[in-house]
């Protein structure tokens, strides 16, 4: 691998054992995957944030680290917000340990805005290379926006935010963001909302694993819907990038040659089946975390309504700040809006046996994370059930 000298002094020592680890673990990185050389990135987002996910041996390991982000970053959700961590419910013991993950990420210069969707909080612009880790964000980044970057290990995340680079390889280059298969959704998309986008994402990277989709047919495609197609597919196959023909950026010019491609069809009722209807203790909605969009349609269902169940709503801190009116409306009907986690990270959600969500990743995430069973429905239908 190419490193210019100032990596090769880093190498050497020369600006501390930190840097010189990190810069260690994205040279082996790009050994593993045949990078020729670093490229410089616009932003970063870590995981390994949660305590719940990286325990006692990752809190030891960060603080063991000396040495500052050198571009943009902020932190994927933690377990629990980090000023209404008791009106959630959250331990004292567990929030003393989040909290000390916080504080460490804080000491190497890690924005605390701890969100899977760095995207609302920053502009992020097509062509720009970045180090992010969040299967969700990631997926929407390439697809949507049209950046580039592969999905990171927490370490390699954090190493690439303490040396503005990462390694060259996988989806950072053209060759790599070609179409693999081609997947006909054969159904009247037109009405179908952010629920049937993840549940058709939950049900396509079943199908398509760690392969790169071109879909047609899809006639709803606005950005939150493409948010929740991508996210499911990230958490039940391993879709770093999709394309939607005419509407995502790669894919707008019809530029691809899909000849000799696998043809996927997918029906409306493969979809729909999705819907089932059973019994919940709570509603979780912001997986993941919602936008300035969602929370208005959130509290336009709400008004005049009363929970009924435990009704939680996630959203990054930036957000919820230039939407509080939002905010306050969706709470004066006793739901909950809190930022920094999410029904997956955080161990409160633990305490339930069933949840409902509106999203697709929720949906596969939940029955592994939170051990509970999950029912996935639309917006409308978390508000009914959530204040029947």
């Amino acid at each position: 691998m190419h490193l210019d000298r100032d990596d090769e002094r880093i190498l050497a020592g020369e600006q501390g054992e930190t840097k010189q680890k990190m810069l260690e673990l994205l040279v082996a990185l790009g050994k593993v995957f045949g990078a020729e050389r670093l490229v410089p990135i616009a932003s970063a987002q870590v995981s390994g944030a949660s305590y719940k996910t990286i325990g006692e041996y990752g809190l030891q390991w960060l603080n063991s680290l000396d040495a500052k982000a050198v571009v943009p970053a902020v932190l994927n959700p933690i377990g629990m917000p980090r000023t209404r961590w008791q009106e959630m419910g959250v331990d004292e013991d567990f929030a003393a340990k989040q909290q000390a993950v916080v504080a460490a990420y804080e000491r190497l210069g890690i924005a605390l805005e701890c969100t899977c969707t760095p995207y609302y909080l920053r502009t992020t612009n097509f062509g720009e290379h970045l180090a992010w880790s969040e299967s969700s964000a990631v997926c929407y980044a390439n697809s949507v926006i049209g950046a580039r970057t592969n999905r990171e290990g927490g370490p390699g995340a954090l190493a690439a935010a303490l040396m503005g680079k990462t390694p060259c390889y996988g989806l950072h280059l053209d060759e790599n963001r070609k179409p693999q298969v081609i997947v006909r959704v054969q159904a009247d998309t037109r009405d179908w909302s952010i629920a049937h986008y993840g549940a058709l994402g939950y049900h396509t990277g079943k199908l398509v694993g760690n392969r790169i989709p071109i879909f047609s047919g899809l006639e709803a495609a606005d950005p939150d819907r493409l948010k929740g197609l991508g996210a499911a597919m990230a958490a039940t196959g391993a879709v770093a990038l999709y394309h939607v023909e005419g509407v995502t950026p790669e894919a707008s010019k019809g530029q691809f040659d899909l000849s000799g491609l696998e043809v996927i069809t997918v029906e409306a009722e493969e979809v729909t089946r999705l819907f089932k209807e059973i019994p919940v203790e709570a509603v979780a909605v912001g997986c993941p975390h919602c936008s300035p969009k969602e929370l208005e349609e959130i509290a336009r269902l709400m008004k005049g309504r009363v929970v009924s169940k435990p009704f939680y709503i996630f959203a990054s801190q930036g957000v919820i700040d230039k939407n509080q009116r939002t905010v306050d409306q969706i709470e004066t009907c006793g739901a909950r809006v809190f930022a920094d986690t999410c029904m997956v990270v955080s161990p409160v959600m633990e305490q339930y046996e069933s949840i409902m969500v509106n999203s697709g990743k929720a949906l596969a995430y939940v029955p592994n994370m939170c051990a509970a069973v999950s029912r996935i429905g639309t917006i409308e239908d978390c508000v009914r059930v959530g204040t029947e």
